[in-house]
């Protein structure tokens, strides 16, 4: 197994996934990888840490990242990715000790789950892509002013550009935005190109338009109409459409 040296320090970077390809060529250099890896912005200051910030190097993460293609797999850099888009805390040394191993060993890396930061990762990549996969069939668009189309959600990991990917293919002639507001982040597109942009916490979507409005009352209607009483099964719903989503569906 790799036989890394840990270092007395505490790596802080720009939350990026290039940032964290930078940790890890650096690590993979000087075989050393430090105690913990932290967001800048969600570190708390504690004298006894070592602090070393890591500046993000778009040409070392380059390099890793080709390295890691060549050497490992694309499979290997896109589970890392996937897991990075997680929005569990202190998956980064997961990550860079899942990567720096794959070196070490290869391909058969993404097979050892007798490992734990194999395990721990790959249980990141599917969680992430599990629910980027949900939220593509239960995201609502609502129809607002100017032929512009706006949908809120409310996910546990960082899978707004997956999301919205999707439905850049699935409605490539409209305009809308995603709206992830948990991170108060926002994927817009204009039918040509699309972006995320930062957005404050009190951003306020125009009303919707009265046939929006018109089409909402009906879907209630039809959604209740529907239902058969005496078959409700709420555990089974949940099950399908967890309740945590609710917040974001017209029907609920």
């Amino acid at each position: 197994m790799p036989n890394w040296e840990y270092i007395d320090s505490v790596f802080l970077y720009d939350s990026t996934f290039y940032g964290l390809l930078t940790i890890v060529f650096d690590s993979y250099c000087a075989n050393k990888i430090p105690v913990k890896i932290c967001a800048e912005e969600e570190y708390e200051y504690n004298i006894l840490d070592k602090i070393c910030y890591i500046e993000t190097d778009q040409a070392k993460a380059k390099r890793i990242s080709e390295g890691i293609i060549k050497n490992i797999s694309f499979d290997t850099l896109s589970t890392a990715h996937m897991a990075f888009l997680s929005g569990q805390k202190n998956k980064e040394l997961t990550i860079l000790k899942f990567l720096l191993a794959g070196f070490k060993l290869g391909p058969k890396i993404n097979n050892m789950m007798t490992i734990d930061y194999v395990m721990d990762t790959m249980k990141l990549n599917r969680n992430t892509g599990f629910e980027a996969h949900r939220l593509k069939g239960l995201v609502k668009f609502r129809c607002i002013n100017n032929n512009l189309y706006y949908a809120p959600i409310h996910p546990d990991n960082n899978v707004i550009e997956i999301v919205g990917e999707h439905f850049v293919r699935r409605l490539a002639n409209q305009n809308f935005i995603l709206h992830d507001k948990n991170r108060n982040i926002a994927f817009t597109y204009n039918t040509k190109e699309y972006s995320i942009i930062q957005v404050s916490a009190d951003f306020h979507i125009p009303d919707y338009s009265e046939e929006e409005k018109l089409y909402q009352t009906l879907w209630k209607t039809f959604f209740k109409t529907i239902a058969i009483k005496e078959r409700t099964n709420k555990r089974l719903q949940m099950q399908y459409m967890p309740k945590k989503y609710w917040q974001d569906l017209v029907e609920m």
